[in-house]
């Protein structure tokens, strides 16, 4: 890592422009190809999957996406009035004259008296009419989409309510991240001026992650040609770039100002800057990289995607960091510390640095309390991780959009009309082999209307070459219902079976509930070996760091509390609704499939970051003195400032992303904010140093036949601590325990062990002591 940040030091300007020709060579690709992404949730082998393929291969004609058109009358008229009527068929008409519709299907133009009931309210104050596409809303062009709202809406007036609905129509009311983005930017480089007084040294971790995540960006809608890449997933890279790459480059800009204040040269500051916390990011980035690829375990195509998307943007953070940063730091010299600083450093030169104030009399706080602290913090979250036992995991859909959005609208336009389950209809399909199984298919219409949880159900739809059959179920209740989930289960369990046990038919049930459901089935059922995975491969990780068998254990569980408590609020937050409607989410609904393993992939990376930069600290002191508790106090007193200033922009930058008013990316925001200041004000600062009090030596326990099997790597070089050990910062200690915090200002320097006992610790530190 030293040579590297030399390197790049004395080639800065070389390192510069290789990032910005890597930034515009991507940007300039991913422009010219344009975006492919796929919202694929089907899974091959499942039920559902098979439908799915089912239709595609016998029923061409319903390739492309359906949507609707609905309107609704005041009072004292109905959609049947002839002025309505001549209104909306004036409109349809255009809809279907547009380049992107394949067709329009309305209740009017002498479709039929049937048709006319089937479209058209009870009460007859609500009708609707089905537009279809000639693509797959994936394929369809925003501008198109956009055509069809404008067209339908122009005929809107105080009597005519007119609103629309469907996968292609959502494509007009998806918001851009870009003001959740400047919102996270700003804050964030307030709290970085805050932190540093130095406008040059706040720039440029903004500076860093901006490049390295814009060029992941493009890459990530390059590689949409590639593989299936969900929509949302450059939204979550950068959600995860920007708050891990600003951080990152924070601990480093954080110890190149200390060598500064030291009286270090600005390269040697900048190269012991990467060659020592360089070390600890690479380190942090790779277990965030292993948590998130993690999911490739799973094998769905739909979750590959975004694993690697939000690798990449990781890979390039970290690259940044290590390489673009330096460069950066020795452009900007001694501006990296504020006036104040550098006139300091002039008029009296270099000073120890004395850990004072809050950090310092904190540390003493915890070592004073902890097993009254880590009760408290046990408490809060057991607390908070309650409602994640009421997780449900199901279909989002845009009966959870905004109240004020014509998705949302239409979808309880059409619910009032027709009941909940119209918005969400189930697909049955089978492969047709001779006049019996044609019959059974008949037949199974009857038996269906019959069935308890089913509203309506339509005629059957032979296919042309008379192989397959297909008919459409509509359920009592809405598709995130689990009424809904419990129809379909019953469905296949009971009901078509006995329907078809004297014929061949093979009668599978398709359709967004289904789908979704097959999708959680197979997701929670490989959960534990994806939790195992990441947990085994992050606590080896910290094994081979650290020596010890008791950190690896105490992260694992640090990990599962702040994952716990963070769906705990996402639970209460969208599932529950507490606020959802405030803060613009829409309404109440289940949490989808997908998002538990991505956020636990996501937060058990983000909580390994704090946990190596606080215990490495901790360890360094170990080594030194083989005292637990100052190893402890000087560990949480000189990390804690710069950890609580790197949460508070990840939180920051995670919350705006809730103003990008997209359901799923805010349900990120929202869990990874939680996490971070859980893990950050509660867990790092308060339990894992109470526990580690409480262990004492034990803390560092490896036994000594496993110490000589494992291989040595050092997330610091050791001669960063021998060349930093005249200049550590004396921590006070552990002040009587009648004291309270106000007795913690006498900052008593505590004298060091003997180069004898110092040797005999690092001797036998990795064996337990």
């Amino acid at each position: 890592m030293a040579a590297l940040a030399r390197w790049c030091v004395r080639r800065r300007l070389v390192v510069v422009l290789l990032w910005l020709l890597a930034l515009g060579a991507t940007a300039s690709a991913a422009a010219v190809a344009g975006t492919a992404y796929s919202n694929d949730y089907d899974v091959p082998g499942t039920e559902s999957g098979r439908a799915s393929e089912l239709l595609n291969d016998n029923f061409p004609g319903l390739g492309g996406d359906s949507d609707t058109v609905v309107w609704h009358t005041g009072p004292g008229t109905t959609v049947r009035a002839a002025d309505v009527e001549q209104t909306m068929s004036d409109a349809l008409d255009k809809i279907s004259g547009l380049p992107a519709v394949d067709s329009v299907t309305g209740p009017y133009g002498g479709k039929g008296a049937e048709q006319v009931a089937g479209q058209i309210s009870a009460d007859g104050r609500t009708a609707y009419a089905t537009v279809t596409f000639r693509e797959q809303a994936d394929e369809i062009e925003r501008a198109d989409a956009r055509e069809v709202v404008d067209t339908a809406k122009a005929a809107a007036s105080d009597r005519l309510q007119i609103e629309l609905g469907g996968t292609a129509i959502g494509l007009t009311e998806s918001k851009s991240a870009q003001v959740a983005e400047v919102v996270g930017v700003a804050v964030a480089a307030v709290v970085l001026f805050l932190a540093f007084g130095s406008l040059a040294a706040s720039a440029l971790p903004i500076a860093t992650a901006l490049v390295s995540v814009g060029t992941a960006y493009a890459g990530i809608v390059l590689l949409g040609h590639l593989m299936t890449v969900a929509d949302f997933a450059p939204m979550l890279g950068t959600l995860i770039g920007l708050g891990v790459g600003i951080d990152y480059a924070l601990f480093i800009v954080t110890r190149h100002r200390k060598g500064l204040r030291r009286g270090l040269p600005v390269a040697v500051a900048a190269e012991r800057a990467v060659a020592t916390t360089g070390r600890a990011v690479v380190f942090a980035g790779a277990t965030v990289c292993i948590a998130l690829l993690g999911m490739l375990i799973l094998r769905l195509s739909f979750l590959n995607g975004v694993a690697i998307a939000a690798s990449l943007t990781v890979v390039l953070t970290v690259a940044a960091s290590v390489t673009l940063l330096p460069a950066l730091l020795a452009w900007i010299g001694p501006r990296a510390l504020s006036r104040r600083e550098r006139r300091g450093l002039a008029a009296h030169g270099p000073e120890p640095e004395l850990p004072t104030g809050f950090a310092a009399r904190w540390a003493a706080f915890v070592e004073r309390h902890p097993r009254l602290l880590g009760a408290l913090a046990v408490l809060v979250m057991a607390v908070l991780a309650l409602p994640a036992f009421a997780l449900h995991l199901g279909t989002s859909d845009q009966g959870n959009n905004p109240a004020k959005t014509t998705t949302r609208q239409a979808y309880d336009l059409l619910a009032e009309g027709w009941g909940p389950g119209v918005n969400g209809p189930l697909t049955l399909v089978s492969e047709v082999y001779g006049a019996g199984d044609r019959t059974a298919v008949d037949d199974l219409a009857t038996t269906l209307r019959s069935t308890e949880g089913v509203a309506s159900v339509s005629p059957v739809t032979h296919g042309e070459s008379g192989r397959a059959a297909f008919l459409t179920v509509v359920p009592d209740t809405a598709p995130q219902s689990e009424a809904t989930s419990a129809l379909v289960d019953r469905l296949r369990a009971d009901v078509l079976p006995r329907a078809a046990a004297d014929s061949s038919l093979d009668v599978h049930v398709g359709g967004v509930t289904a789908s979704y459901d097959d999708f959680a089935e197979i997701i929670v059922g490989k959960l534990p070996l994806f939790v195992g995975v990441v947990i085994g491969l992050g606590c080896v990780l910290l094994l081979l760091a650290f020596r010890s068998i008791g950190i690896p254990l105490k992260a694992a569980v640090m990990n599962v509390a702040a994952v716990a408590s963070a769906f705990g609020i996402v639970v209460a937050v969208f599932q529950w609704g507490w606020g959802s409607e405030l803060l613009g989410l829409g309404r109440a609904g289940p949490i989808e499939p997908f998002l538990p393993v991505i956020m636990v992939s996501v937060l058990f990376g983000l909580s390994m970051d704090y946990q190596v930069f606080l215990v490495s600290r901790m360890y360094e002191e170990w080594l030194e003195t083989g005292d637990n508790r100052r190893a402890v106090r000087v560990g949480l007193a000189e990390t804690s400032r710069v950890i609580n200033s790197a949460a508070v922009i990840m939180i920051s930058v995670f919350l705006a992303f809730v103003l990008s008013g997209d359901r799923v990316i805010a349900m990120f925001g929202i869990a990874l904010a939680a996490a971070v200041a859980l893990d950050a004000f509660v867990l790092r600062t308060l339990l894992v140093p109470a526990l580690m009090h409480l262990l004492g030596g034990a803390n560092w326990w490896l036994p000594r036949g496993l110490d000589r099997l494992l291989p040595r790597i050092s997330i610091e070089p050791p001669e960063s601590r021998s060349k930093s050990r005249g200049a550590r910062a004396r921590i006070p200690a552990q002040p009587d325990a009648d004291d309270d915090l106000s007795d913690l200002s006498d900052l008593s320097d505590l004298s060091d062990m003997s180069d004898l006992k110092g040797r005999d610790v690092r001797d036998n530190a990795g064996r337990g002591g």
